[in-house]
């Protein structure tokens, strides 16, 4: 049960934090951003035409789940990297970008595939950002938000050796960047949520790229040999996809017909 405030439902435009933050603040379209590395290398796969499911990270059904949707399924970087073997698409999204002759993909990840996965039947449409695409997403929430629709921005956050939440600084940018161009976007501003204003205040004090590359998630990536995958996450507003969760995949929404109207609208001003 979720104490009084902690769902956020005075504000149209919402902040929380990862798989429990996204279930506990409830709105009509969930943001999840996870710059190191599942959205970016979702945005990456849907700008090359592939269509992406999510999936839990280490589920043994994985490999079942992507039999049963003719697709590839994707391994960890660290994974592709021990086996030494090209062929392996991971969730580096450098690598993903080099990838020839696949056209769907199963792309498990510790944190924001989870959560997207996890989000699937919640009844709000979940939505892929990153500081590549951040604008892009912005610009087709708008509308929706301007019509009375609420948003939560999830920030996925990393793992610490115990299993704990560790909140991401970087997935902090990234919610304040798609927050900072919502907010913008719209002729009048709807009402965002202290913590969703302090994802802004946090994106407006990065330096890109020095930041991401320093931040404890791209130190981790680069020492192990992906620097490329932190630089190409460091791109700010280089795609306009926008990534949307349709039955089980990804799919670009700016290649989808126009959707019917919504009608409901969850815990919120209208």
């Amino acid at each position: 049960m979720t104490l009084p405030g902690h769902d956020q439902s005075a504000h149209r435009i919402r902040m929380e934090w990862g798989p429990t933050g996204a279930a506990a603040v409830p709105a009509d379209y969930a943001v999840v951003v996870d710059v190191l590395s599942f959205t970016t290398t979702l945005s990456v796969a849907l700008e090359r035409g592939i269509e992406v499911f999510p999936f839990r990270w280490r589920d043994s059904r994985a490999a079942e789940h992507a039999v049963r949707h003719g697709a590839t399924l994707a391994v960890g970087r660290f994974e592709a990297m021990s086996r030494g073997d090209a062929r392996h698409v991971s969730l580096s999204p450098a690598s993903l970008a080099e990838v020839q002759g696949i056209e769907r993909l199963v792309l498990p990840s510790p944190n924001g595939s989870t959560i997207a996965f996890a989000l699937a039947e919640s009844g709000a449409q979940v939505v892929g950002a990153c500081l590549r695409n951040a604008g892009a997403v912005a610009r087709w929430l708008a509308p929706r938000v301007a019509d009375g629709a609420s948003v939560v921005v999830v920030p996925a956050g990393e793992r610490w050796y115990d299993d704990t939440l560790r909140p991401a600084v970087e997935d902090l940018w990234g919610a304040g960047a798609v927050i900072a161009d919502l907010l913008d976007g719209l002729e009048s501003p709807a009402s965002a949520s202290p913590e969703a204003r302090m994802a802004v205040a946090a994106w407006h004090g990065a330096v890109l790229p020095v930041d991401l590359l320093n931040c404890a998630g791209g130190i981790e990536l680069a020492d192990a040999g992906f620097i490329a995958d932190v630089e190409i996450s460091a791109r700010l507003d280089v795609s306009e996809v926008v990534p949307v969760l349709v039955g089980e995949s990804f799919r670009d929404a700016t290649a989808l017909p126009p959707p019917g109207p919504r009608l409901r609208r969850v815990g919120g001003p209208t």
